[in-house]
């Protein structure tokens, strides 16, 4: 008669250990700190910074991104700037939309220059010397170097 009046008990007791430890499972604190790889970049951080940056760029690059038939039709500007100084690269525009394209450049640059104050950005200091000339290569403009 022991036994089986210690089984029910035994089952009962099991049963509400589980549903009370389910139940406290739910209650987790939220507000614990989450794991910093997880935090979504926000608008103060570098790598949020850096995405505005390369995305200026790129709207730059595709704006001069033209096929090109007459070199002369073509004129080349520094763009970026180095953390030790001196411009990242050169780029090449149509010479019609200079207008709009250098300011464009410019803000980019000016950008590059805060960003690697704000964040201490080191780079290679190596010089990057301007082009000495611009050609069209198969419908591509191309920037040559005074050592080509």
């Amino acid at each position: 008669m022991k036994k089986s009046f210690i089984y029910p008990l035994l089952l009962a007791l099991c049963t509400t250990f589980t549903l009370v430890s389910c139940n406290t499972s739910k209650n987790i604190n939220t507000n614990l700190p989450k794991d910093i790889s997880e935090r979504p970049a926000d608008e103060d951080s570098q790598k949020y910074e850096q995405a505005q940056l390369d995305k200026l760029k790129a709207s730059i690059e595709s704006e001069a991104s033209e096929k090109c038939t007459d070199a002369s039709e073509w004129a080349f500007a520094p763009m970026g700037a180095k953390a030790c100084g001196g411009p990242q690269q050169y780029i090449a525009y149509p010479k019609k939309i200079e207008n709009t394209i250098l300011p464009r450049i410019n803000q980019y640059t000016d950008k590059v220059k805060a960003f690697n104050e704000k964040y201490n950005i080191v780079s290679d200091c190596m010089m990057i010397m301007p082009p000495k000339s611009i050609k069209c290569i198969n419908g591509k403009v191309q920037l040559i170097a005074a050592e080509q």
